[in-house]
């Protein structure tokens, strides 16, 4: 019989310093990489055989895996972490998390249970724990509060339909009829919260307005918390239960923030207390540094929190962190325990088990990354980070301010800048295009109001790519000042 050609250790270890190297001439020559791909569609699959291969590979094996790295991949990435990226918002990576990644991956334990790996969840309790404090959250959202509590999820996604889970729990055990609940979340509030109400089952599809209330904003994109009132006792009135509202600090498109003092002040006057969630997904990061933390005020009130380091605070995707004030209706709103699951330590009631506290059963070691991170960079060094990338972004606003070709689209909260040529749309648009073609950088768009209430097509600039540096973002104003004059000609 034909056995399996496992790696032996040696192997794996030669394997593995060749990758090492390799992941470490990758991002020494970013920089010199156009950040986006030359591609079109289709065009790997073209290349890659239809079916998988049906024999072990031979002791030349390794050499073409590698070499195809640089010959299939790399070619069709759009290379989040290069310099001159500044798209969407940045998805970091630092090499002690990319340590933490791998350590993680060759631990491979699954973290459902405290039993299954006990270090697994004490170490990310007290990460958490760290956290909310490094962040300035009330001490009501630790592990040192009754009911308090975090844990990693993947994504600020999966954080908001957790937390919607709960919300439906809570409102279904105050006697509320699920098809009677609703949500509430700003016009710019993330795509995410509609479909957690479609996957929880209150909203029919992603235009259902029967039970998804997206709330108008101000003139500054922030939710406008009396147009929020009037949907919440219309809906009272009319039998519904406001069972949900997500506030946004940093919202995708401008990173505005919501009000969120007024919001909970808003939903303590109705009859039933909706949960209030907190989605900070990319400007929670900011909030390692005190001069950030005013944006919190009112934060004592929400029911759920989550940011998310993978964004813009060095630790490797996938990992966000939630926090609720209410872990016990999270528990029960997602727990089931077959035999199969049963643990002496489990019934006792003394240790957490997060695979009750997310969708999924099990659950990968994604606390390792961000413990590497803590100890490398420090808390001071995350603000570093931070700071530094702000101040590039004020360098950026400051030149298109000056500038009477731009227009800024929003006020700039922490490392978002958001922009529009004075000419219209359309050059804005192509400026877009010409930017991207170009090679030397990578932007990207949206799409909001101007002060008489017109979309507008909008150009984002996001810092966060851990090696961007003044020139960096210096090349791209060149190549902005220098492209807006030809599209407007």
């Amino acid at each position: 019989m034909q056995h399996a050609p496992h790696m032996t250790p040696e192997q794996f270890r030669a394997v593995g310093h060749r990758l090492i190297d390799w992941l470490a001439d990758y991002h020494a020559s970013l920089e010199g990489r156009p950040p986006a791909p030359v591609t079109g569609p289709g065009n790997l699959l073209a290349e890659l055989p239809r079916s998988a291969p049906a024999q072990p590979g031979d002791e030349r094996e390794w050499d073409r895996i590698i070499a195809d790295l640089d010959r299939l991949i790399t070619p069709g990435l759009l290379h989040w972490q290069s310099p001159r990226f500044f798209g969407y918002f940045p998805c970091n990576c630092s090499m002690p998390g990319l340590l933490g990644a791998l350590v993680a991956a060759g631990l491979n334990v699954n973290g459902m249970l405290w039993a299954t790996s006990p270090a697994a969840t004490e170490l990310e309790m007290r990460l958490l724990d760290w956290m909310a404090e490094v962040i300035g959250l009330p001490e009501s959202f630790t592990f040192n509060s009754p009911q308090g509590g975090g844990c990693i999820q993947g994504t600020a996604s999966e954080a908001a339909l957790v937390a919607l889970l709960a919300a439906r729990f809570r409102g279904v055990q105050a006697g509320h009829e699920p098809r009677a609940l609703c949500v509430y979340a700003s016009r710019h509030a993330h795509s995410s919260i509609i479909k957690a109400a479609m996957v929880a089952g209150i909203a029919h599809g992603p235009d259902d307005a029967d039970r998804v209330r997206t709330i108008a904003c101000d003139v500054g994109h922030r939710m406008d918390v009396e147009a929020l009132n009037r949907a919440m006792r219309e809906d009272v009135a009319n039998g519904l239960v406001p069972a949900y509202v997500c506030a946004t600090l940093g919202t995708t498109s401008s990173e505005a923030i919501d009000p969120l003092d007024r919001i909970g002040a808003a939903i303590e006057t109705l009859p039933y207390r909706p949960w209030l969630h907190v989605d900070a997904a990319y400007t929670g990061a900011a909030l390692v540094c005190p001069e950030f933390r005013r944006i919190l005020q009112g934060v004592e009130r929400a029911d759920s929190f989550c940011f998310n380091p993978h964004k813009w605070l060095l630790t490797n995707f996938d990992c966000d962190l939630m926090w609720t004030r209410h872990r016990r209706v999270l528990i029960e709103a997602l727990s089931i325990t077959p035999e199969y699951l049963g643990h002496q330590s489990s019934q006792s009631g003394q240790v957490i088990d997060y695979r009750d506290w997310q969708i999924p059963l099990g659950r990968s070691f994604r606390s390792l990354k961000l413990w590497f991170v803590l100890r490398h960079y420090g808390v001071e060094g995350l603000r570093a980070h931070i700071r530094a990338q702000v101040a590039l972004a004020s360098w950026l606003e400051q030149r298109i301010r000056a500038d009477a070709r731009f227009v800024l689209a929003a006020p700039r909260v922490s490392g978002l800048v958001c922009f529009r040529l004075s000419a219209g749309d359309g050059p804005t648009q192509r400026l877009l295009q010409r930017v991207n073609a170009s090679g030397e950088a990578f932007i990207s768009h949206t799409k909001l109001p101007d002060a008489d209430g017109c979309e507008r097509f909008v150009l984002r600039v996001a810092m966060g790519a851990p090696s961007t540096a003044p020139r960096h973002v210096e090349q791209l104003w060149a190549l902005l000042d220098r492209e807006a004059d030809a599209v407007s000609d």
